[in-house]
């Protein structure tokens, strides 16, 4: 029999960090809430950095991942990672989530079910186009250019008819190698934020806002972006419910970024489920809620 019933993944960086730090020690906080919460049901509980080399990945019977937060630095070696590793042990969420989540193109599945996104082009590798030429076609005059596998803004820029000269020798570079995509600019980005919403099983737990640092686009905490505390709508609510329920399978756990766009609408920005950072420490409860449901699922298996 394997040894563990569930390993929690992370990185190298927060699994022996040499030095911890404020957002280390955060991070290790909420896999521990985890832990502690799935030893609480009788469960084995290992934590481990995704690409230990040492693992017995056969030697754990579910994986689930966390705080993996450098894959998209490492995208070839984490899907020949996944490919081995799923022969070995199950994941939660399930392997044909991971693969469908871990690139944007995604969105346009939600959209063509329904769920609101912002407007959105996505540009194929090897595609001959400028950015001036994109701009021109679509007609904004501001919007948002990033990869279709991306994290923590990488290659995330925001353009208008008077920058793009300055962008294009990185974009050709980048298209050369990777699909990109241009969003057109949410206004309520820089002006209201961008709500994140933790659904668990598929139901709401808790939410958080996020902002930007003065006018700056980029909500996440490496660009100075602000995190705070938030009560969400029933309408909010509905929509990130209803974004879950479009997904097949429900994923146990997730986080839906939502925002309004420019006519006011709630849009989806972001739908998290490999990797999300879900803020037990904002909630612990929450973390009590996803063991449940976790070893609730499990049972059933």
């Amino acid at each position: 029999m394997p040894a563990f019933d569930i390993t929690i993944l992370t990185e190298s960086r927060y699994d022996r960090p040499e030095q911890i730090t404020e957002y280390i020690a955060g991070i290790q906080l909420e896999d521990e809430l985890l832990k502690k919460a799935l030893e609480r049901r009788g469960m084995k509980v290992a934590r481990t950095d995704w690409a230990n080399p040492d693992f017995d990945w056969s030697n754990t019977k579910y994986a689930i991942f966390r705080s993996t937060w450098d894959y998209f630095h490492r995208f070839d070696e984490f899907k020949e990672w996944l490919d081995s590793t799923s022969q070995l042990t199950s994941f939660i969420n399930p392997l044909e989530t991971i693969l469908w989540n871990m690139d944007k193109h995604y969105l346009a599945d939600m959209q063509n079910k329904d769920v609101n996104i912002p407007d959105t082009v996505f540009i194929h590798r090897g595609e001959r186009t400028s950015l001036d030429e994109l701009l021109k076609k679509t007609g904004w005059e501001d919007c948002i250019l990033k990869p279709t596998v991306a994290g923590t803004a990488r290659h995330t820029y925001r353009l208008n008819p008077s920058n793009t000269e300055d962008y294009e020798d990185v974009f050709q570079e980048l298209i050369a190698n990777e699909d990109m995509m241009l969003q057109v600019f949410i206004e309520s980005i820089i002006t209201k934020g961008e709500v994140s919403l933790v659904m668990i099983g598929g139901s709401y737990s808790h939410a958080v806002l996020k902002r930007a640092k003065g006018d700056d686009f980029r909500v996440q905490d490496s660009f100075g972006g602000t995190l705070h505390e938030y009560q969400p709508t029933t309408e909010e609510i509905a929509f990130a419910e209803m974004a879950m329920a479009k997904c097949e399978p429900v994923p146990l756990y997730a986080r839906v970024d939502v925002m309004w766009d420019n006519k006011g609408a709630l849009a989806l920005g972001e739908l998290e489920l490999i990797e999300p950072e879900l803020w037990f420490r904002k909630n612990p409860i929450a973390a009590e809620l996803l063991a449940e449901v976790i070893v609730n699922s499990l049972m059933k298996r």
